[in-house]
């Protein structure tokens, strides 16, 4: 079985769990992102984690530490030491964006990786959103970049879709195009 795939099932675990007790499911997510972004930073930390020399005891006390530290909810603690415990915590960084998939498909929202080839205004990127919200019909998120070789125009990536409305695309069509008469 495949990171990825342990990590969705604890997520989905997690969520469940989340649901069921009516608790705060964007301050799980917000534990699931601090505890892996420690353990990102501080590698000796990981690496004391997985180590074999490393008693379970000293581990799962070691993640305690961590957990009370961050401040994550009793809900989040007990799943770090289960996967202290079970030798999992390199799913922790996949669990994190699995789960924080799935809260923002249940809050009804999708990310939208925009590029555009200069910087957008407050008021395009509000204009542009809103197009992608009315598309989708949902709530979008963007993310803005940068990309001069656009020369001009948009491109949206939201999920597998692309919708692009760059010139690079469209001189692009029309030397098909003209390549085909």
């Amino acid at each position: 079985m495949s990171l990825r795939t342990s990590a969705t099932r604890y997520a989905k675990a997690l969520f469940d769990v989340g649901v069921q007790e009516k608790a705060d499911l964007a301050k799980f997510g917000a534990d699931l992102s601090a505890i892996s972004q420690v353990l990102s930073e501080h590698a000796e930390l990981r690496l004391a984690t997985e180590r074999a020399g490393v008693t379970d005891a000293a581990r799962i006390a070691v993640m305690d530490r961590v957990s009370d530290a961050v401040g994550v909810t009793p809900q989040v603690k007990k799943l770090v030491a289960l996967l202290t415990r079970t030798r999992k915590l390199a799913l922790v960084k996949d669990l994190s964006e699995t789960y924080n998939e799935r809260l923002l498909a249940h809050q009804n929202i999708v990310r939208a990786d925009v590029t555009s080839a200069a910087p957008l205004s407050p008021e395009k990127a509000k204009a542009l959103q809103d197009s992608l919200s009315t598309v989708t019909g949902k709530k979008v998120d963007l993310t803005l970049r940068v990309d001069p070789d656009l020369l001009g125009g948009v491109v949206a990536r939201i999920g597998s879709t692309v919708y692009d409305g760059s010139v690079k695309t469209q001189l692009a069509q029309m030397r098909q195009e003209l390549v085909k008469q």
